[in-house]
């Protein structure tokens, strides 16, 4: 059976149309508990959200959801989806549920779910909650003595603020730096500050100030132009950009330059691999980490193993491979000895914590190689079929990779959470590497009209 529902990040979609609708909102409640309702102890399942105005709207409908089935419902509100995680095994929840779309617009929406052990979901148990919601809903519903209750929990936030703090190194301090931290109007828009804060910077927030429809919105990982922006006018040592579950982060330099996912990646590599502390011989990186990275660690005889895109991916390969630093480009940066899944403020915070060990300012210590030059567009296309099925397409990506000639690679795929094709090449020649974009572009163009 295949998934109907749920994508390479959960259930993600248009608020309050298919299938981001509190109908299916509550079915997921009722089947995803039913799933976790093993033995005759109360159930738990915690849930937390980020600040989209649709939130509240899904919330109650799992709520609805899970008590149906007898499970007791701990409510966080606004907190990152890493938080959540934690807080799944730690306050000994059998489930666990993000209520985001992560770096999406406020009018899309999405539904995550994590294990008892803090880990998303494995394709096989969404391909049962799915089939629980076709039929079987019935068969999980709890005689009225038996319901569960739900209640809100006031002290989640600060429960992820000490867990964040206690990954920093204890002898070390942010006394001196200046630091703008930008929470996308999201998720981590208090929690994120006040870490900082606390372990002694002097913080320059931005999008902090939510109103349920700003998340994301000229700010954040996605658009960090802001945050480099509010370096150089503040003079700051960093800048740090989370997205609007803060899963994923982007900083820049004290001259405001990007520092994405693999010079992150990079960096943790080269500091943990001179304490002793990296594992795996290496990091995982996925299909569009760049070139340049995989040849900056082969020169400190480390490997790049290569997962597809998706963190839940990336986590798979480092369990396999022992591995327990990994991460994407786009700045979801797993770091095992900390969390779960992927953690925007925890990834920063190691960063910072080069930074304050060794002194150097952001430029010299975070810029580690030079990229190859990668170009990547994205062409939309109708919901119910995908370019990619077309022979044209398929002509057109093997008459480029003969043009490339070996001298660059081709990655074209159909994004798990969005109706998006993704067209990316790579390669010394940045001109050549471009044409091939452009001309496959065109032809995936033609074949979704």
């Amino acid at each position: 059976m295949t998934r109907k529902l749920f994508g390479t990040d959960g259930i993600r979609g248009l608020a309050n149309t298919f299938p981001m609708t509190p109908e299916i909102a509550l079915k997921v409640g009722m089947a995803a508990g039913r799933l976790f309702t093993r033995g005759e102890h109360r159930h738990r399942v915690v849930i937390g959200k980020d600040t989209r105005l649709s939130g509240y709207m899904i919330e109650p409908a799992l709520v609805a959801g899970f008590t149906a089935v007898g499970m007791d419902v701990f409510q966080f509100g606004p907190l990152p989806t890493p938080a959540v995680a934690m807080l799944t095994r730690s306050l000994r929840a059998d489930l666990g549920v993000m209520i985001s779309a992560s770096h999406n617009p406020y009018h899309d929406n999405g539904i995550k779910l994590f294990g008892p052990d803090g880990q998303k979901l494995s394709d096989d148990h969404e391909r049962e909650i799915e089939a629980f919601m076709e039929s079987g809903l019935e068969e999980g519903l709890v005689e009225p003595s038996k319901l569960g209750r739900a209640k809100r929990i006031d002290d989640s936030q600060a429960r992820y603020i000490e867990f964040a703090k206690r990954t920093f190194p204890k002898h070390l301090s942010l006394e001196g730096l200046r630091v703008v931290i930008d929470c996308a109007n999201g998720a981590a828009y208090k929690v994120a500050p006040a870490v900082l804060w606390e372990l002694g910077a002097e913080i320059f927030p931005l999008g902090v100030d939510p109103n349920g429809f700003n998340i994301n919105q000229d700010c954040g990982s996605t658009e960090p132009q802001a945050m480099s922006a509010k370096v150089r006018e503040m003079r700051a040592d960093f800048g740090i950009a989370l997205d609007g579950d803060a899963d994923r982060v982007v900083m820049a330099d004290e001259k405001g330059r990007i520092i994405d996912g693999d010079q992150i990646l990079a960096l943790i590599a080269r500091f943990w691999t001179k304490s002793g502390t990296l594992k795996g011989g290496g990091v995982v990186g996925t299909v569009m980490s760049n070139m340049g990275l995989e040849r900056f660690l082969a020169g400190m005889q480390l490997k790049l193993a290569r997962a597809a895109v998706g963190d839940r991916y990336v986590i798979e390969q480092m369990r396999q491979g022992g591995f327990n630093v990994g991460g994407e480009q786009s700045g979801h940066i797993v770091l095992s000895d900390f969390s779960t899944t992927g953690d925007g403020l925890i990834a920063a915070l190691q960063v910072l914590a080069v930074l304050a060990g060794e002194g150097k300012p952001a430029s010299k210590a975070a810029h580690l190689f030079e990229p190859l030059p990668q170009i990547l567009k994205n062409v939309r296309f109708k919901k119910g079929g995908s370019p990619l099925e077309d022979a044209r397409v398929a002509s057109q990506i093997k008459a480029c990779e003969e043009r490339l000639n070996g001298s660059g690679r081709i990655l074209v795929r159909k994004s798990g959470t969005e109706p998006v094709i993704r067209v990316m090449a790579e390669g010394e020649d940045e001109k050549m590497i471009r044409s091939v974009v452009n001309d496959i572009v065109a032809v995936i163009q033609e074949a979704a009209a």
